[in-house]
């Protein structure tokens, strides 16, 4: 039992809290875009997406998996980006500082959703059943492709 509940309750409750930073992510980008600082949708980001990585440490484990790596790294970068979003207010270089990490913690959570995605849906684990393969890989280099042209025009337009 995870903080009380059973584990498919626990894991269903970190997909929730997923999906909702990856959705509120996308939102923010589309701000960050814009020109827009888009406050509460920012907040929603930050904090569902700290939760993910942080719930994703309360699975049972033997041994520090890839994810638990995703996971550090995520919520270092998002230190970070609460840092330069909050109490530096996005003055002077904090607003690239912030741009850039906030977008590497969306990216790495659309990562995460990729490799799930190969790994849960089946059509697409026949594709690539090691995570390895040539469909895991281009997908992989896609989304990495995308957050990088994302990344720079919301560094130049926020």
């Amino acid at each position: 039992m995870l903080l009380g509940m059973s584990l498919e309750a626990f894991t269903l409750l970190h997909v929730v809290i997923s999906i909702a930073g990856i959705a509120s992510g996308a939102l923010v980008t589309v701000g960050m875009l814009n020109g827009n600082r888009m406050n509460t949708w920012t907040a929603t980001f930050l904090a569902t997406t700290i939760l993910t990585s942080a719930t994703g440490y309360l699975f049972p484990f033997q041994k520090v998996l890839p994810s638990h790596i995703v996971g550090a790294i995520s919520l270092a970068i998002l230190a970070v980006a609460v840092v330069a979003r909050y109490p530096c207010d996005l003055a002077g270089s904090w607003r690239t500082t912030y741009v850039v990490t906030a977008m590497i913690a969306f990216y790495l959570n659309v990562f995460v959703l990729v490799v799930q995605a190969f790994l849960k849906v089946p059509a697409l684990r026949a594709l690539a059943p090691t995570g390895t393969e040539g469909p895991f890989k281009v997908a992989q280099l896609i989304v990495l492709c995308l957050f990088a042209i994302l990344t720079t025009l919301a560094v130049r337009r926020f």
